[in-house]
Formats: structure tokens, sequence, C-alpha cells
């Protein structure tokens, strides 16, 4: 059974107050986990992926009391104490990246690591790679470069060279290595996704981790680290406010987001000088940001450090006069799907003129017309086509809309708050 949200066109106006970031929550699910001591998580994100990271974490011992807007976690102090010996992080590839250096950490035994059928397509080759130079022994259980994985201690650390082509990889390093018993020196000749690494580093910072960073290509990390227990509130989700943000730049609508701060180092913050840049108009106040619909143009965008927007900018491509180019983001294709083929084969279902790059698309100013289009159980490729679908006449049907639970479990309910006609369908859908 395959759930599909039906949507019809329907003018969006009003405010909505953005959930927590996921990235922010699973970064502090691992570390609090980590620590020594009791730590206490402020308005987490209650969602598939993260909730994963809480499964996971408890697996390697972490004690976790998920109480609606506080979580309690009681950690490790480094040293997994393993209650299982298989860990599944399901559909998060963030959490199986980082996890997988939290599992390099025991001192005994041996943990297969493992996820869905998508989480086990996503190439995990470099960081094994790296692990296994800083002294872990990993193997893989099946497919090599891919989950599942045969994990075994202990992370020592020592020199390693690392192409971080996705930001995770480099930041389950940064999280583990403070922990292992010598110095780390991670020499990182190529590097996607910067401000990624930027929130990773401001973790560490903050909880008083040691390391030198010798601008963004070499890090080192001294070790017999410690993390202290902390209390922290977590700030809200740019990625998911960017649905929202561009929703209010098409036809007549006019959208506000609250909650959101721009000294946060989340990339997809730049989702609205994108907009901006477009012709959007967008009024920026202390914790809201407003945008209304004005006519778009297409511009060239380096999504490098935004690949999580990719989905919904081609969709705003489509209307927008002349060429809009999304750029430098070749690591789209190694998320949950291939965001750039997927993107050029749905929206192609609706009418659009796109074209697939080797590292992105080109989209033309397009007449979308209603579809059935399918969500591939993307969460972003979902929420992207809905969107779409929401600003053409008649009923666009998008299906795997369940996988929006992912990381925005009320996204239905938002856009219902804001005057969309969206309803769940639970009925058998065809495959397209």
């Amino acid at each position: 059974m395959n759930k599909s949200f039906v949507v019809k066109k329907s003018r969006l106006s009003g405010k909505v107050e953005i959930p927590a970031s996921k990235s922010h929550t699973i970064r502090a699910v691992a570390i609090a986990s980590l620590a020594k001591g009791k730590s206490k998580i402020l308005s987490p994100l209650v969602s598939e992926d993260t909730l994963a990271a809480v499964e996971s974490y408890k697996a390697l011992g972490a004690k976790i009391k998920t109480e609606n807007d506080l979580w309690t976690i009681e950690g490790f102090g480094g040293i997994p104490t393993p209650i299982k010996n298989i860990v599944d992080t399901k559909n998060s590839g963030t959490t199986l990246n980082i996890v997988m250096g939290s599992c390099a950490l025991i001192r005994s035994g041996e943990i297969i690591l493992t996820g869905d059928q998508q989480t086990k397509k996503r190439p995990v080759g470099p960081l094994v790679q790296s692990l296994n130079e800083l002294g872990a022994s990993i193997s893989y259980e099946d497919k090599q470069n891919f989950p599942p994985l045969i994990i075994k201690g202990k992370l020592k650390g020592g020199k390693t060279i690392l192409k971080a082509l996705s930001s995770q990889y480099l930041t389950s390093l940064l999280i583990n290595t403070p922990l292992a018993s010598a110095p780390t020196l991670i020499d990182v000749p190529l590097l996607y996704e910067k401000s990624y690494i930027e929130m990773t580093l401001k973790w560490l910072k903050d909880e008083g981790i040691q390391f030198k960073n010798e601008d963004m290509k070499k890090f080192y990390i001294p070790g017999n680290q410690f993390y202290p227990a902390f209390e922290r509130k977590i700030p809200s989700d740019f990625s998911s406010a960017t649905f929202f943000l561009a929703a209010g730049a098409l036809k007549e609508n006019d959208i506000t987001c609250f909650g959101l701060d721009f000294n946060d180092p989340q990339g997809d913050k730049a989702v609205v000088d994108y907009l901006k840049a477009m012709g959007a108009k967008i009024e920026i106040g202390k914790d809201f940001v407003r945008v209304q619909a004005n006519s778009l143009k297409g511009i060239d965008i380096d999504m490098n450090n935004t690949p999580d927007a990719l989905p919904m900018m081609a969709v705003i491509g489509c209307f927008a006069k002349e060429k809009t180019r999304l750029l430098n983001v070749p690591q789209a294709r190694i998320k949950e799907t291939d965001r750039i083929k997927i993107m050029a084969q749905e929206l192609t279902k609706m009418g659009a003129k796109i074209r697939e790059l080797e590292d992105g698309l080109e989209i033309e100013e397009s007449k979308l017309k209603p579809a059935q289009v399918d969500g591939h159980n993307d969460h972003r490729i979902v929420m992207a086509l809905t969107i779409a679908g929401l600003a053409l006449e008649g009923e666009t049907i998008i299906n795997t809309a369940e996988s929006t639970a992912i990381t925005f479990p009320n996204f239905a309910n938002y856009i219902k708050k804001l005057g969309g006609n969206i309803n769940l369908s639970s009925r058998e859908s065809n495959k397209i």
C-alpha cells in the first residue's frame, strides 16, 4: 500500500513555525551519547530520521528518554557498551555515517551496521577506508563500498586522506576521533557541503573539543578528549523551511516562516538569497522571513553547499523566465535517491523543459500540467512535487507521500494551515 498526496491549485498564505533541524538533532543525539553524564536536548525534531539516531545510539549503550520537547540522554562516556550487535539506521544516511565512527570505538566484539534498502545504496567507501586507516576494522557484508558493514574497534588515531564527496564522512571523523587514544590528522583534498562541516565544528567548539582547522583542507584533532554533558535547544531547520520559502514565491502566495536564525551555520539559509536573486519579494525580521510572489527570472546557482534544496529549486526554475541552472552539486546523486535524475524524470511528466547535467540541472520556464508523479520514497522530492502541484489547475497525485515522515511528519498539516488543498490517499497507487 502506497500513500499519496492528492493536491489541487491553492493560494498559500499565512504563518508557519518551522520545525527543528534534523542535522542539529542527530548531532546532538550522537554527541550526548558519546558524552559522560546526562544531557538534555530541548525542542528536538521528532521524525523517522532522528528517531533512527536515537535507536542506533541506544543499541550502543546510551540511555535515552524521548518525551516530546525534551530528550534526556545518559551517555556512555566515549566507550560504547553495545546491547545489540546489529545497529539499524533505517533511512537515515546521516545517522549511518556518524554512528559508523562511534561503532569503531568499541573495545571488543563486532557490530553489524545496516539500514533500509535506500540506505544500502548509499556509498560509504571513503569513510570506511579512513576509519580503517585510523585503527578500526571494517569490512563489507555484501557489496563493496556499501552497507551492511561489519565493524570492529578500536579507533586509535593516526593519519588519513579523505575525499569528502559527502560532508557526512568528515563529520563522522570529526565527532568520533577526539575519543581516539592518539591524535588524528585528516587531509581533505575534496570537500562538498562545507556549511555542514561548519555546523559540526561549532558543536565541537561549544563542547570544548580541541582541534586545528587549516582552511577546511587539513584537520588536527588531539586524542584522549571527552565530551561533557550539555543542555541545548535545537534551532529551526532551514532545509524544511526551503519548501515554504520557495512556495511563497509562487503565483499569488504570501508565506511567513518563523523561528529561523541566520546566525546558525545551516547552509540552506542560502535559499533566501537564491529566491531574492530570482526576484521574489522577501522581508527578513528578527526571527522570521516573509516571502511573497513576484515575477521570477532564471539564474545560475552554485548549489554545492545546499544539495537538499535541489528538488525545490528545480520546481522554482519551471516558473522562472529564461533558464535556471543548478550547478556544482554532483553529490545530489548519492542522497536518498539520485535527485538530479529523479527530478528531471518526474518534472518531465508534468511538462517541464528540464535537462540533466552531470553536476546538476538546467530548467527553462515551463507550462506545467497536473500529473501522477512518483516521489521514489524520497521525502524532499515528495515535498517539492507537492508544492509544484499546488500551483497547477487540476489534480496532481504524488506517490510515496509517507516518506515525508523522515524529516517533516506534519508537512501536510502545514500546507492545510496555509490554505492548501491537500489530502492523503491510502489507495494502491498505479506503478508509474
